[in-house]
């Protein structure tokens, strides 16, 4: 079969939240579920790109095979200047990038740098690994990659 006639319903999801984001004016290929995320990643479709630091990893967790680029550095956050580079080193310009932090914030931000910078094909993971803050002030309770139950390792 043809790469033109290869298709998969995660492959069309895709391409409608590619069709939203358009729509709505963002500069990057839009957001995608985690669920989403996760049939992409599990089989292949797409690379997931961890862009939370390296402390956030190693103490919250992690999706085990995915690649680490950080959008910060250190407990600080500072923004790592060589981001882009380094994404570009990891992963190809044709296979869609996912990109995965603790809220979807910063892999927002993330992707619209890779997009700026000629990456067209970068997609942000809403609500993060960790999902947004509740009025206990904890995440997880209600949205994230662990919230939905989605593969997770931690060391």
């Amino acid at each position: 079969m043809s790469a033109t006639l290869d298709t998969t319903p995660e492959l069309e999801a895709l391409a409608q939240v590619r069709y939203v984001a358009q729509s709505a004016g963002l500069t990057y290929a839009g957001g995608v579920s985690p669920q989403l995320a996760w049939r992409l990643y599990d089989s292949g479709q797409a690379v997931l790109v961890d862009v939370r630091s390296t402390e956030e990893r190693k103490f919250v967790g992690y999706v085990a095979g995915s690649v680490h680029v950080p959008w910060a550095t250190g407990t600080s956050l500072t923004r790592n200047p060589r981001f882009v580079r380094e994404l570009e080193s990891k992963v190809s310009k044709q296979q869609p990038v996912l990109l995965l932090c603790r809220s979807g914030k910063r892999s927002a931000l993330a992707a619209e740098a890779a997009a700026k910078a000629g990456l067209h094909n970068v997609f942000n993971v809403l609500e993060g690994f960790e999902g947004e803050i509740n009025d206990q002030q904890h995440r997880g309770s209600s949205d994230g990659w662990r919230f939905h139950g989605l593969p997770w390792a931690q060391d």
